[in-house]
């Protein structure tokens, strides 16, 4: 099974069903790790595995915040499972990260790792339902490799060419 982080009781929209890694309000610290900053790099960089569109605030603060869009979509590096706003607690609230995760990623040199599907599906399949997607389309056995996508790259592309206007449109 995935290693699971940042699905506390907060953030489930079912009442009483107690997340995984329990209250966020008793994982909040004063301080953070001295690496906090790449480890939260680490967390943005990860592999979209269910892209949420839904809108959320800091349910601490009730503020709205850089992950607020889609912010329950779940993200991975093939080990650990995270959702989209999970960087956010660490960043703004120093949420308590387990010491595997951090040994894990300042093992890599903080360094998203490619997704091997073969590998990674056994562990998605059987983690899935644990953090509430028991409908969740059974991950595929296959040879491929996701290398992760360059951080901090934004397109210049101009998207009318990218996209052509419909027969219906007029340019």
């Amino acid at each position: 099974m995935l290693g699971l982080l940042g699905f506390y009781d907060e953030l489930d929209a079912g009442p009483g069903s107690g997340q995984p890694n329990g209250s966020l309000h008793d994982a909040v610290r004063p301080t953070g790790e001295p690496d906090e900053a790449d480890l939260v790099a680490y967390l943005d960089a990860g592999h979209y595995l269910i892209d949420v569109m839904e809108s959320g605030r800091d349910v601490l603060t009730g503020r709205p915040h850089r992950h607020s869009a889609g912010c329950s979509s779940l993200l991975t590096d093939g080990t650990w499972l995270w959702r989209q706003d999970f960087p956010h607690y660490v960043e703004t609230h120093h949420g308590a990260l387990p010491e595997e995760f951090t040994q894990h990623v300042r093992g890599q040199g903080y360094r998203m790792p490619p997704l091997i599907s073969a590998e990674f599906a056994p562990h998605y399949n059987e983690t899935m339902p644990v953090v509430g997607w028991i409908s969740h389309v059974p991950w595929r056995l296959a040879a491929e490799v996701l290398d992760p996508p360059p951080c901090g790259a934004t397109s210049t592309a101009d998207p009318d060419t990218v996209m052509p206007p419909r027969a219906d449109q007029t340019p």
